[in-house]
């Protein structure tokens, strides 16, 4: 399966669960690491574009392509069982508690959850402590400037 990553030239292009550690996101608590990916280049944008506005857009960010290997187990959040709510802005613990057992538990490698920026679409977590991991590769990486189009909030 192919999934993607919208990340800013700055910072190295590797899998790497340190950004979210730092700060928490919707899918994991501050000082868990996780890696978020999106089943599309532009859900990918979208989950980047909702955080930015023009006067901060960066003009230096990579769309990176990444291979999970057909054999690697995607265990799918249930998203009917998901509290009302969740996709709220900003983030509520519950989904965070969910990505944080994901993450702790070391059972599955990859954690299908819907977006909230996106209904209908599916993002897809990277557990970085699970020995499948490694078997993870970027494939490829590309220049991807924002149009600057998507932000003009007039």
């Amino acid at each position: 399966m192919e999934v993607y990553r919208l990340i800013n030239k700055k910072h190295p292009i590797e899998l790497s669960g340190i950004g979210a550690a730092r700060f928490g996101a919707r899918w994991n608590s501050k000082g868990i690491e996780i890696v978020y990916t999106a089943q599309s280049r532009a859900l990918a944008m979208a989950e980047v574009a909702v955080h930015l506005t023009l006067a901060t857009l960066p003009s230096s960010f990579l769309m990176v392509t990444i291979q999970i290997p057909d054999d690697i187990d995607v265990i799918d959040c249930n998203q009917k069982k998901l509290e009302i709510g969740w996709n709220d802005f900003p983030e509520n613990n519950t989904t965070q508690s969910i990505g944080d057992q994901f993450i702790q538990k070391k059972e599955y490698c990859v954690m299908k959850v819907p977006s909230a920026v996106v209904k209908g679409d599916f993002n897809y977590l990277l557990n970085p402590y699970h020995p499948d991991f490694k078997r993870i590769k970027i494939t490829h990486h590309e220049n991807f400037p924002f149009d600057k189009r998507i932000l003009n909030k007039k």
